[in-house]
């Protein structure tokens, strides 16, 4: 099968299936390079870039996808231990992925393990990327992604600002590439039903909406204490595009959106999940607020997060219908 029938009929694929699955939208592969065992030419190549707990439950995803094949990883972190406060703590870094992955494959220096996510999205052998970092570094290896000819999916939210949603926007249009953003909760049928009832009229008139989401840090998440990272992580790569800030427990895996230099806190963590939803249900996917207020927001007392702990946003659409989207609005 050609290169270009091979993208054909991916996009085929991705346009009548994509929607019913909760694995990411990505897209056939041809063959692999001559180093590795060939996949047959409808197998799906990825590259998964970033190998935190998201990138390890997407790769549980595409483990269990008969129609894809992990072919490249990519972290700057070689190794760290996450402790969990609710429970047994984690491995995750380079290290962990390729003995998870090679072990699924049963195959030895099987997948190809970089710390550059340049050296993945440049591979001839690959169809397409998971993006799994945090935040700051969505639109970058996106592009990069994209500007090499890879179909991308990418962890929400798509990007760390509004810029760079629009130049995410322009590349997905210019590469006529397949892109899909992480929005789980469409695939889940409790959803689709929530939504297809309001649609349906059942509920009547929508005049306003609540949104519940949780609140955000208000205390620092682990130790305070700036210190020298560990060697098995490239920090400054890390950092990348946003300021380099003094290293610590606190701030870094896990907690790293409590600061807006990485991130956007729990506010933005989940807005693009249950926000979407309301979005979806009112048939606004194309549209949105006319007007918009942020109230009542308050931040935590530590100069390690600037992110709100306590928050609500009222919008206006111009069907008059209103909406909160606020912290304090959990059931």
């Amino acid at each position: 099968m050609t290169q270009s029938a091979n993208r054909s009929s991916r996009r085929r694929f991705l346009k009548t299936g994509v929607s019913a699955t909760l694995a990411p939208a990505i897209v056939p592969s041809s063959v692999l390079s001559s180093s590795r065992a060939e996949v047959p030419s409808e197998r799906i190549a990825v590259g998964v870039i970033g190998l935190g707990s998201r990138g390890f439950n997407l790769i549980d995803d595409l483990l269990r996808a008969k129609e894809a094949q992990i072919v490249a990883i990519c972290d700057v972190d070689l190794l760290h231990y996450r402790d969990n406060p609710w429970g047994k703590g984690s491995a995750y870094g380079r290290e962990a992925a390729q003995i998870k992955i090679d072990g699924h494959y049963q195959s030895s220096g099987g997948v190809s393990v970089e710390s550059d996510f340049r050296e993945v999205c440049s591979r001839d052998d690959l169809d397409a990327i998971v993006v799994a970092t945090p935040d700051h570094w969505h639109a970058l290896i996106t592009l990069e992604a994209l500007r090499n000819r890879k179909d991308v999916y990418c962890e929400k939210p798509l990007t760390h600002t509004f810029l760079e949603g629009q130049q995410v926007y322009r590349e997905v249009q210019k590469q006529k590439a397949v892109f899909q953003t992480g929005s789980q909760q469409r695939s889940d049928k409790r959803f689709r039903r929530a939504v297809e009832l309001v649609r349906n009229g059942r509920l009547g008139p929508i005049n306003r909406i609540e949104v519940g989401l949780p609140a955000g840090y208000d205390h620092p998440m682990g130790a305070a204490t700036a210190t020298t990272p560990p060697p098995h992580l490239d920090y400054d790569f890390w950092c990348g595009p946003s300021p380099v800030l003094p290293y610590m427990r606190a701030r870094h895996h896990r907690w790293w959106r409590g600061h807006t230099a990485y991130g956007g806190g729990v506010l933005m963590d989940w807005i693009g999940h249950h926000n979407d939803i309301a979005h979806w249900a009112l048939d606004l996917d194309d549209s949105g607020p006319i007007r918009v207020e942020a109230v009542n927001w308050t931040y935590p007392e530590t100069e390690i997060y600037d992110t709100p702990s306590q928050y609500e946003i009222q919008c206006e659409y111009s069907g008059g219908t209103h909406s909160s989207i606020s912290s304090q609005n959990q059931l």
